[in-house]
């Protein structure tokens, strides 16, 4: 490809993987990344993992200066930055909607009123903004729920029933078109982050690119972050010794990606002009328990540790979505490549390795630390 991209939140899990993968293609490749402590540790020093031929501006995506200065030269880039807790963004609220939305705001205003050569946008949104996505009843056909309502939850009945019959409802593949239910403050602002960056590039001839995110996992996630996708605290939980904690029952499903088929679907929308302007769903199409990942994990680690299932519920968590790959197939030729067992036995091998620079102390404070914060606001029942 040869250009110049900058990748916001370059230092991070996707971030870095992205990064390899633009300078081997011949890229020129700046990341800008606020290395938060929660991610990155005290230290704040950009990872090891960060290819040393990356330029790395440190600095926050609020910071006006420090925007003005990553954008300099670059025709390519791709917003990756975000804060990305579900649960945590439910009670640090102010925090999430200044990181996500007023942070994607500000870049934005630059490029609207300033100079630069940026000719292509790619931003990173979620699978949540659709909340519990789309599902088929037997009578009523299609419907999009929105969430389980409080009684159903406490009553421990953990299905989605039809909203207007109130019969069993099947989850189906979710496609695009699919009504947006965001279910927490991190949904509202990647939603938020989507599009405002659509509505920008259009008006300005930038052409701009959404890819919503399924459940990533894979090497580098960071497993001393309790927020973190299920896999790498599953995998956090075995490594300190201590059971992987499943809210509900465990059958909820998701649709688990790995970071390489992510980062093949942000080189083709860079690459092509067919995409333009539009949101395109990234995952695999494939639904897969949250009790399986668990299962995959307790075995692959070789651990004794059985799944601790307390039968709690978390506000707002959805019980099955998984992506119709229709239009990311159709427009960029996107297939899916990581087969979900295949990802998971190269997520342990990097999971065995971080044992030795990761502490088990540390691990285990990290996740008391946010049970106890979710058990303070009531946000796990």
């Amino acid at each position: 490809m040869g250009r110049r991209v900058l990748i916001t939140g370059g230092a991070g899990f996707v971030g870095s993987h992205l990064a390899d993968a633009l300078l081997k293609d011949g890229c020129a490749v700046r990341a800008l990344d606020s290395l938060a402590p929660l991610v990155h540790g005290r230290t704040r020093k950009p990872p090891a993992y960060l290819a040393k031929d990356v330029a790395f501006v440190r600095g926050d995506l609020r910071d006006r200066d420090a925007v003005r200065k990553a954008i300099r030269g670059v025709s390519v880039i791709s917003h990756q930055a975000a804060a990305v807790s579900v649960a945590q963004s439910m009670y640090e609220i102010a925090d999430y909607v200044e990181a996500n939305s007023f942070g994607t705001a500000v870049l934005l205003d630059v490029l609207a009123n300033e100079k630069h050569r940026v000719e292509k946008l790619v931003v990173a949104s979620s699978v949540t903004i659709y909340g519990e996505g789309a599902y088929r009843c037997s009578r009523c056909g299609p419907v999009y729920p929105k969430v389980r309502p409080p009684s159903q939850l406490q009553a421990r009945q953990w299905e989605m029933r039809c909203p207007s019959c109130g019969r069993p409802a099947q989850a189906i593949p979710t496609n695009e078109d699919c009504p947006l239910h965001p279910t927490s403050i991190y949904a509202i602002t990647k939603r938020d982050q989507e599009e405002m960056c659509l509505t920008i590039g259009r008006a300005y001839g930038i052409p701009t690119v959404v890819l919503r995110y399924f459940n990533i996992y894979g090497p580098r996630q960071a497993l001393s972050n309790p927020y973190a996708g299920v896999a790498a605290i599953f995998s956090a939980r075995l490594l300190s010794g201590q059971p992987p904690v499943i809210y509900e029952d465990g059958l909820q499903s998701r649709d688990f990606i790995h970071v390489s088929d992510i980062v093949q679907a942000n080189l083709l929308a860079m690459k092509s002009h067919r995409a333009d302007y539009h949101a395109l769903n990234v995952g695999t199409g494939v639904a897969t328990s949250v009790r399986r990942v668990a299962e995959l994990l307790i075995r692959q680690l070789g651990s004794d540790q059985a799944p601790e299932l307390p039968g709690k519920f978390r506000p707002g968590d959805t019980r099955h979505c998984f992506a119709d790959l229709t239009r990311i197939r159709q427009t960029l030729g996107f297939q899916p490549k990581v087969k979900f067992e295949d990802g998971i036995d190269e997520l342990v091998e990097w999971v065995k390795e971080q044992s030795a620079v990761v502490s088990k102390r540390k691990l285990t404070s990290a996740f008391d630390k946010m049970k106890r914060e979710m058990a303070k606001k009531k946000m796990a029942r």
